[in-house]
């Protein structure tokens, strides 16, 4: 038989597996809803993000194949880079595309102390600032590589939220053929996904755009932002 005290125990264990199915399951959420790695599942949205640019020719192409299907994405930018190349990271802001920081010189992160954290993410929000005029609510580590309590508790103290992809890492920066690009997104993305590519010296990412992107949209799928994805 079990006990009254038991009862509240086990009440208390199903309550908090609940809750954390809820956070992590359905909305890919946990650390208080820092850390994202998918959306909702129950809408055909998708989120295109692409990281280390800006590039002075491959961000425009990708700008462009995104226009020419009205498709909107995520750029994680590296704030050297957008000192060195403003352009296309102001095109990408001004024609409604969501705006991230990825630090400023590209460090893997796991190997820096929380001081040097935080100066590579507020030196690159600085430069987001400056040329968007908007402040980044967006951060995702270089490499995908990080210490857990540490970085959230940076992000939580400067506002924003760690961003993250699920399953689907076509390794672009390796360069492989745009229909190898393409077939593995076309095949295996889901409502929801947050998709990794980059946009700097991956030559083959935008011919794969033009390929998986109007096939996505014959699915029923909608690209979207992050924060759109995730309804903020």
């Amino acid at each position: 038989m079990i006990r009254k005290s038991q009862k509240t125990i086990i009440g208390i264990i199903l309550t908090l597996a609940m809750f954390l199915n809820y956070g992590i399951g359905v909305y890919g959420l946990d650390d208080e809803e820092v850390f994202i790695k998918n959306g909702p599942r129950d809408k055909k949205l998708i989120a295109l993000t692409f990281d280390d640019g800006p590039h002075p020719k491959e961000t425009n192409e990708v700008l462009d194949v995104l226009k020419k299907y009205n498709a909107k994405a995520t750029f994680f930018i590296a704030g050297k880079h957008a000192n060195w190349y403003s352009k296309p990271l102001i095109r990408a802001s001004e024609e409604g595309h969501e705006i991230g920081n990825h630090t400023f010189s590209h460090p893997d992160i796991s190997n820096l102390s929380s001081s040097q954290i935080e100066t590579e993410i507020v030196n690159c929000e600085e430069i987001l600032m400056k040329l968007t005029g908007k402040k980044p609510t967006l951060f995702r580590p270089p490499y995908g590589s990080y210490k857990r309590e540490e970085l959230s508790k940076i992000a939580k103290a400067h506002g924003y939220k760690i961003v993250l992809w699920n399953s689907i890492d076509v390794r672009d920066w390796q360069n492989p053929p745009a229909s190898e690009i393409a077939n593995k997104i076309s095949t295996k993305a889901k409502n929801g996904d947050i998709i990794l590519l980059h946009d700097y010296a991956t030559n083959n990412t935008v011919e794969a755009m033009n390929i998986f992107i109007p096939e996505m949209i014959e699915k029923g799928f909608e690209f979207v932002t992050v924060s759109e994805l995730i309804g903020n």
